[in-house]
């Protein structure tokens, strides 16, 4: 089938799948077709877009036993015109390399990967909400495949990228979340892998978070692994205060992840001279500076919620609260409404962050 930009092989699906009336929660559903290129012999065969379907692992595989996988997270949008549009994707695929480097993992092409990327996004294009909030959540992920229990790394992998349309992050409106700080469990520490997108980082944080659930908080505050003293990420998110006027970030450290958004955000708020400090910030400057009214905002980033604002710290029992109850912050409100506007085309792209992706041939014919 020619109009392919990534030269992938196209299989066609014998019978598609019936598209749901509306967007729904997230990650439940998947498109059609997936995009997926193996690893073998030292080198990236060709690529292929196929049906979605069932992966044929042995139990061997050295992925169920040593974990040496990454994953990325982006996602497109289409507008009431019909227009689709990516955000930043190529900047995911970089820091998927930065990823694949610190497991041992071979590099992928970025330019490669953004048009197999493309293709499927086109290919797809019909899956895509354009209710309010809505977006075509994608997720690009590699692992090991190995058939042998050795204690090294693969020579054999996977890359996949497979869509699923999402329903607005937010269903009961904009509302603040409450932290707990974790004082117990730590995320991640220098050295280790809390700077790259790698599967065994969501399963360790797993435990603490459903531990706040119980406790009546919605997602963990994280201290560093050392000290237990300085501020790292929210949840899966990284993490944003508004202290006296300034907008206050903990500064890349090794065991922080350099989340798009997290950029995005730090670049929106420069171009509006917004004074934004990317430095070290201990738990007890933000507890004492939600009891004298100093802290106004809290907020994380991320790309399924883009905005989380948050109105209450929980710490050794005892709760702070943050701006007023129920409301979010106006940092955090004018951020939201830029980025989304940017990524729906609503507001001007002076960023160059967004690709426009074109009706091809393939989508008209597939």
């Amino acid at each position: 089938m020619n109009g392919l930009k990534s030269n992938a092989v196209f299989v066609k699906s014998e019978a598609l799948k019936q598209k749901p009336a509306k967007a729904t929660s997230f990650g439940k559903v998947f498109t059609d077709y997936m995009y997926v290129r193996e690893y073998k012999d030292g080198e990236w065969k060709q690529g292929r877009i196929a049906p979605f379907d069932a992966l044929e692992l042995l139990p061997c595989s050295s992925i169920l036993h040593y974990g040496q996988g990454v994953f990325e997270g982006l996602k497109a949008y289409k507008d009431g015109d019909g227009t689709v549009r990516l955000f930043r994707a190529r900047d995911n695929f970089k820091r998927m390399q930065t990823s694949c480097e610190r497991l041992c993992m071979p590099a992928i092409d970025v330019e490669q990967a953004f048009a197999a990327l493309y293709d499927l996004v086109d290919i797809e294009r019909d899956w895509i909400p354009t209710d309010k909030g809505t977006s075509l959540y994608i997720r690009p992920f590699m692992f090991a495949d190995d058939n042998s229990l050795g204690v090294h790394a693969a020579k054999n992998y996977k890359f996949i990228i497979m869509l699923s349309p999402s329903g607005a992050y937010y269903a009961h409106g904009f509302a603040p979340v409450a932290l707990k700080v974790e004082r117990n469990y730590v995320r991640a520490s220098a050295g280790g892998t809390g700077a790259y997108k790698v599967i065994g980082n969501y399963s360790a944080s797993i435990k603490a978070g459903e531990t706040a659930v119980k406790e009546g908080y919605d997602q963990v505050l994280w201290l560093d692994g050392v000290h237990r003293k300085y501020v790292e990420e929210v949840g899966s998110m990284n993490i944003f205060f508004v202290i006296d006027g300034a907008v206050v970030t903990p500064e890349l450290n090794g065991s922080i992840l350099p989340g798009i958004t997290r950029d995005s955000v730090i670049r929106i708020l420069k171009s509006k001279n917004i004074p934004v400090e990317e430095r070290k910030i201990s738990i007890d400057e933000v507890l004492n500076g939600a009891k004298s009214g100093a802290l106004t905002e809290v907020f994380g980033t991320g790309t399924a919620a883009v905005i989380s604002p948050v109105d209450r710290l929980g710490d050794g029992g005892i709760d702070y609260a943050v701006g007023k109850k129920g409301e979010a912050g106006k940092i955090a409100s004018m951020l939201l409404d830029e980025l989304t506007g940017i990524q729906t085309g609503a507001i001007a792209d002076k960023f160059g962050w967004v690709t426009v992706v074109d009706n091809g041939v393939i989508a008209a014919n597939k």
